[in-house]
């Protein structure tokens, strides 16, 4: 989307002809009337596009200018009147008349007789030093009148000496470069710094946000000592991270060019500039040089179901109708939603992130009712995927704590907000007071409760927050004798930045890969090798691993030489130092690199444009006997240096070697049954799913199974959400909003056939997605804007099949992505209050094919010989 504002200013002549020398800024001569001409155009349109393609308008008009009074001891100290006349408006772009709103139509018909006498209104401008420091209108005029009045005052403000200044203007509080040659001066204003009253917000996700450049440059031609003419051109640039091409370029131009000088009035008599401005006119009043644009909340109401990308569509624009809503509308939208479609309007609700929906949140769960559960659940995650979450949310969640009766969601609850309190953090709010609080909970959970589950919860927690303080916290319980505790903090050690494992960190996670203490669980060692590899290893770390292959169990001894394969042949940053371990040929031989086994690790590229890159990687751990022991699916997203851990889904079991006859690993003895789903999406970990756990709950699900896999998350989630003002140097302000979403239900499942020997893992991920781009320029008598968006539906579907009748057992991956639809479009408009408009659209789709993502040659040779489809399901463990 582009928006262009065209605003050639030339500038009011303002240095005295005489006495110009010193002078601050520009200075009127009394009893002098200087006539000007003035445009600015607004021009909407993507990145690219030409003018004649924009849409927008144009508003040009005479200017009057004349002193009013001048403080006698400061020359620079001047009150300064002007009068804007013979306004018209029209379109920017050269179209037919059939298209052209503003074909036949009047000024006064445009704004209506109020508005243009309003705008044809004398007004008045303290200049003071060369700036603008008070502006006088009258009360009752339309915002949109004042800012067009702002508009053209902000070209006042010049000043003849080269520097940096602070300024004030339509913009807001700008820090300001002023560079002057002979018979020229330009204006550079650092749009970045200007500090406003609305200021918006966006995604902390680098990799799903939206980055942004803008300029503004001002050039004053001088010609005896007067501004001959300025022209100000002001560029902005938006664009979506991770498709640039949904982007949005703004341009404004002003122009003010004196046309003569003729006489005019004299200088009024007065002690200050207030008493001049009410002896001359009462209903003047002081207001201020920034922008001012009121509110209107229109509500509109929509329920919809999960299906395809209209959910995330119909999720997007009820996000939007929620953000103006009051609290009442909001409950009264909760209460009047049907069973189906209330789930959906909990996620859009919690996704808004206003003082208002939350409240309606609050007050609408009851999380004393063990019915609601799923309603309370979604509101949990729509909390822990919030784009801009405040104190206020982190401090609802801590209150709601007491008064939950189910385990399951008191844990999502804690480890939702180890998840707010790392975006908080992120924002520069660790020291919050509800932070703080949170932050001494979750540090001191793990060791203040001997039950499993809530140890495990504090950890989850913890691995949220990515707090640095923790990190001594996870060393500790890596080398724990419980071995989900081992897991979690290993691979929370995993995410954290390199710079912050220090070499004690190191030698703990060494020590539980070795097992210098104890014996460990494989799939324990197996994370300590990620976290070594992942951390900046040194040239003995990795060759002692490399010492250790051959000297682990059989499919630990795999797993091992596949991740080190896998290391090199991804060009990961440990590749280079693994490269040189191997040149020892006694870590590196034939005898150990020729271990057989069915376990494995593999990463492979998704997608690469020029703007993103999408890579996988599959990990797959089993026990000796053939049954999964670990598996782990991970999609990472990177964009412009930024890297976001898009997806997780892992699924690990134990303890079934009974079922089979088979002997355990060792270490792995006395472990209980237990099959279980753990999720981490956009780095938010959620709260994990058991499968069973025991053997009597085994054999329960055995015999009372659906056949349906356990869904893991389902919802809608606000991706992308980024809100911009940008207030114009001409008084005009456009509105930038940028919103994805995401419909997503992802699902999990693990059989066990005891009559054919086989097992079977299986991780469905469906999802649709909406991203939309919108920019307007709304003013009270015409709206001109653009919308581009793009969308998708994908499936994406991992299953692993094993057959363990003998050994090596025979093992089949499989990671498929089906034919899917991409569509793009591109919508630009004008319109009139009368209803007159103007639309034009543009856009494609595309069917994408699917394909299955390539792993080692390994498991193709494999896949060949595993035939996993069986005529009945008798004896299948889910």
């Amino acid at each position: 989307m582009v928006l262009q504002v065209s605003v050639s200013s030339t500038c009011l002549i303002f240095l005295c002809r005489t006495s110009s020398a010193g002078a601050a800024g520009p200075r009127l001569n009394n009893d002098q009337l200087y006539k000007f001409s003035y445009t600015t155009e607004v021009l909407v349109d993507r990145a690219k596009g030409s003018k004649d393609g924009s849409v927008g308008y144009r508003i040009s008009s005479d200017v009057d200018v004349n002193l009013v009074w001048r403080d006698p001891n400061s020359k620079d100290d001047q009150l300064i009147r002007l009068v804007i006349s013979n306004v018209k408006i029209k379109s920017v772009a050269q179209r037919s008349a059939k298209k052209n709103i503003f074909q036949g139509a009047t000024t006064q018909s445009l704004l209506g007789e109020n508005k243009l006498a309003a705008l044809e209104r004398p007004f008045m401008v303290h200049l003071k030093n060369g700036k603008v420091s008070s502006f006088y209108c009258y009360k009752a005029e339309p915002a949109s009148i004042k800012n067009l009045k702002r508009g053209v005052a902000s070209l006042l403000q010049v000043q003849s000496r080269s520097g940096k200044v602070i300024e004030n203007d339509v913009s807001g509080r700008c820090t300001v470069e002023y560079k002057a040659t002979q018979g020229q001066v330009t204006r550079t204003k650092a749009l970045e710094t200007c500090k406003t009253a609305e200021t918006g917000f966006t995604t902390y996700i680098q990799v799903l946000g939206v980055s942004g450049e803008s300029s503004s440059v001002t050039v004053f031609t001088l010609e005896d000592g007067f501004i001959k003419s300025a022209t100000a051109k002001e560029t902005h640039i938006l664009a979506v991270n991770a498709r640039r091409t949904t982007a949005a370029k703004i341009v404004s131009r002003q122009n003010l060019t004196l046309v003569t000088i003729e006489t005019g009035p004299f200088e009024a008599a007065g002690k200050n500039v207030a008493s001049v401005v009410k002896s001359l006119d009462e209903k003047l009043y002081a207001v201020g040089v920034t922008l001012f644009f009121p509110l209107s909340f229109p509500l509109l109401c929509s329920s919809h179901s999960l299906s395809k990308a209209i959910a995330p569509r119909r999720f997007l624009a009820l996000i939007q109708s929620i953000r103006k809503a009051s609290k009442d509308e909001i409950l009264q939208v909760l209460k009047s939603s049907t069973k189906t479609a209330l789930p959906q309007v909990v996620d859009a609700v919690t996704s808004s992130q206003t003082p208002a929906s939350l409240d309606a949140m609050l007050q609408f769960l009851n999380f004393a009712d063990p019915k609601g559960l799923v309603l309370q659940e979604r509101f949990l995650y729509a909390c822990g995927f919030a784009s801009h979450p405040n104190e206020r949310m982190l401090q609802a969640l801590d209150i709601s704590k007491g008064k939950i009766v189910s385990n399951d969601i008191k844990e999502s609850v804690v480890i939702i907000m180890g998840a707010l309190v790392h975006k908080l953090c992120q924002k520069g709010g660790c020291e919050l007071p509800t932070v703080v609080e949170v932050k001494k909970m979750i540090l001191e959970g793990p060791d203040s409760t001997q039950v499993e589950s809530d140890v495990q919860m504090y950890l989850l927690a913890l691995k949220n927050s990515l707090l640095p303080e923790a990190i001594p916290l996870f060393s500790k319980y890596a080398e724990s004798e419980v071995g989900a505790y081992c897991t979690i903090s290993l691979t929370a050690l995993q995410r954290y930045d390199v710079a912050l494992i220090t070499d004690e960190v190191k030698q703990t996670v060494n020590r539980v890969y070795h097992q210098n203490r104890r014996v460990y669980e494989k799939n324990v060692r197996a994370a300590a090798a990620d976290v070594v590899f992942s951390s900046n290893p040194s040239y003995m770390e990795v060759k002692n691993m490399l010492l250790s292959i051959g000297n682990l169990p059989r499919e630990l001894n795999k797993y091992m030489l596949s991740k080190v394969n896998d290391i090199l042949h991804f060009e990961m940053p440990a590749s280079k130092i693994l490269r040189q371990a191997m040149k020892d040929m006694i870590s590196h031989n034939y005898d150990r690199f020729s271990k057989v086994g069915s376990s494995s690790a593999f990463s492979g590229f998704m997608a690469r444009t020029a703007d993103a890159t999408t890579t996988y990687s599959l990990d797959i751990l089993y026990s000796g006997s053939g049954v999964l022991r670990r598996s782990n699916m991970n999609i990472y997203a990177a964009s412009n240096g930024a890297m976001l851990h898009g997806l997780q889904v892992a699924i690990e079991a134990q303890g079934m070697e009974s079922l089979i006859a088979a002997k355990p690993d060792e270490g792995e003895e006395d472990l209980e049954s237990f099959a279980g789903m753990s999720a981490l999406l956009f780095d938010v970990q959620l709260r994990p799913v058991t499968f069973f756990k025991g053997y009597s709950d085994l054999m329960s699900k055995m015999f009372s199974m659906s056949g349906e896999p356990m869904n893991v998350v389902k919802g809608l989630i606000l991706l992308t959400d980024h809100s911009q003002v940008i207030q114009l140097q001409s008084g005009l302000k456009a509105n930038a909003e940028f919103q994805g979403g995401l419909a997503i239900d992802i699902s999990g499942g693990m059989e066990v056939s005891l009559w054919y020997r086989e097992s079977k893992t299986s991780v469905n991920n469906k999802g649709a997605m909406v991203v939309t781009g919108n920019v307007t320029v709304d003013m009270d008598f015409v709206r001109t804007g653009m919308e581009v968006s793009f969308e998708t539906e994908a499936s994406l579907d991992f299953i692993t099949t094993v057959q363990f009748s003998e050994y090596p057992f025979l093992v089949c991956m499989q990671m498929d992505k089906t034919t899917f639809p991409f569509s793009e479009s591109l919508t630009k408009y004008e319109s009139l209050p009368s209803g007159k408009s103007y639309v034009s659209r543009r856009g494609h789709k595309q069917l994408l094919p699917g394909s299955e993502f390539p792993l080692h040659q390994e498991n193709s040779n494999m896949c060949k010989r595993v035939c996993y489809m069986r005529p009945d399901n008798a004896g299948l463990i889910y």
